[in-house]
């Protein structure tokens, strides 16, 4: 341990959001191995006697909570209580409770709470990794109890040197994050119940987030093309085109809509986003749960959209679903993929090497109300992101429009070989 002066160490762990970590010093009446289960520890682990003092909002009241808990160990130690044994619990025994629905802790603690949980995140995302890269290592041999911040750098060292499908090591790449990010989640969720318990994850910072590459995306005048008349004339085409491209909304919350509850007509029409498909790949394990991030939120009903639901409801009839055929069935998860490069070859939209996907909307739709200054808090709520963040992720009008503006210096210069660009010093580029 380090050598802390005084009988702790408080420290922030952000300033930004003022929370704070702290570490005990061995020289004040309690002995060493109890003040390393407490070195740089966040107040939320306080033993329920001292709740109170979780969630210090100064420093002052962060050395408060320190000394409160000094107090704590030492009657704890004269007890002979302070550190509490729990059986023996092999680490494979209880990330395999993670990968099912039914026995997943995680998701048991959340309904209970009163918040939804996914069951593709768990039957299909852990499921997957757990087997393809965590079944048959040594950690799940280990007991959770006894597992130290070393073995733990020993595993991620190891679960690093894994090679994903096409011969690669998987550290520093997504598969990793996601792995390393469940292992934590079920250490964490152990803790939950155990607060004196000592998690090994708390010392060690998690992988860098690795960002996602941007959408390519249709300019203004581009999505106006899509839609002129004789382009898509397909009512359900044009239907689902529309709420891609002028309502935000996401494939799944699309095909989710239905027509006696979510739809709000009129001058201020509105779609309430309050279901959407889970494993909407898969016509079999498809089932109807909430929105991503369980955000239910409201999103725009144009007149061009009403319109166009109309005029389908006309050919296709009434049905439980909005978007749906003349059977009242939904399309299949790759319905729009399919239907896209007809949409995009019919408007005579030259891609010039985007990558255009059905996502893509979404980033185009935020990127054309931000051009036209749209307030980004309102872009986040429409698009139900969960962080601004994620929305800035969505935005790519700077960089379409220098691309823009040096497309036009190159074709000014092939028509003119004579014209050059001259920089601060005066001498001419040719």
């Amino acid at each position: 341990m380090p050598r802390i002066a005084g009988k702790h160490s408080v420290q922030y762990k952000s300033k930004k959001d003022k929370t704070f970590v702290f570490s005990l010093n061995p020289g004040y009446d309690l002995p060493p191995e109890v003040c390393k289960q407490w070195e740089r520890r966040s107040f939320v682990c306080l033993p329920a006697e001292l709740a109170a003092f979780r969630h210090p909002t100064s420093k002052s009241m962060a050395r408060n909570g320190a000394d409160a808990l000094i107090e704590y160990l030492k009657k704890e130690t004269a007890k002979g209580t302070v550190n509490k044994h729990f059986g023996a619990l092999p680490i494979g025994e209880w990330l395999i409770r993670f990968t099912t629905f039914e026995n997943n802790p995680r998701a048991q603690r959340l309904i209970s709470e009163g918040t939804p949980y996914s069951p593709s995140t768990v039957e299909e995302l852990y499921f997957y990794y757990y087997n393809r890269y965590i079944a048959g290592d040594a950690i799940l041999t280990a007991d959770i109890n006894t597992f130290d911040v070393t073995s733990c750098r020993a595993w991620l060292a190891r679960i690093g040197m894994k090679k994903c499908k096409q011969g690669r090591i998987i550290a520093g790449r997504r598969v990793y994050e996601v792995i390393v990010g469940f292992i934590r989640m079920a250490f964490t969720e152990y803790w939950e119940d155990r607060r004196e318990w000592r998690n090994p994850f708390d010392q060690i910072d998690p992988p860098k987030r690795i960002k996602g590459k941007k959408r390519d995306v249709l300019e203004e005048d581009e999505i106006i093309k899509l839609f002129m008349p004789g382009v898509i004339t397909d009512p359900l085409e044009r239907g689902v085109a529309i709420a891609m491209y002028w309502a935000g909304l996401r494939r799944a919350e699309i095909f989710g809509l239905k027509t006696h509850e979510d739809l709000v007509w009129g001058n201020r029409g509105k779609l309430k986003i309050i279901n959407a498909w889970k494993r909407f790949g898969s016509k079999k394990k498809r089932t109807l749960g909430d929105p991503k991030w369980h955000k239910i939120r409201e999103a725009p009903f144009p007149d061009d959209l009403q319109g166009a639901v109309k005029v389908l409801q006309a050919a296709h009839g009434i049905h439980e679903f909005v978007f749906c055929f003349k059977d009242g069935s939904i399309p299949h998860g790759k319905w729009i993929q399919e239907k896209l490069p007809g949409w995009l070859k019919r408007a005579g939209i030259d891609l010039g090497g985007r990558k255009i996907v059905p996502h893509s909307a979404r980033h185009s739709l935020a990127s054309t109300l931000e051009a036209a200054g749209v307030p980004l808090r309102y872009i986040r709520d429409m698009l139900g992101h969960s962080s601004m963040e994620t929305t800035l992720g969505y935005l790519h009008t700077p960089q379409g429009m220098i691309n823009q503006i040096t497309k036009k210096i190159g074709e000014r210069a092939k028509e003119d070989p004579k014209s050059a660009v001259v920089p601060f010093n005066g001498e001419a580029v040719g």
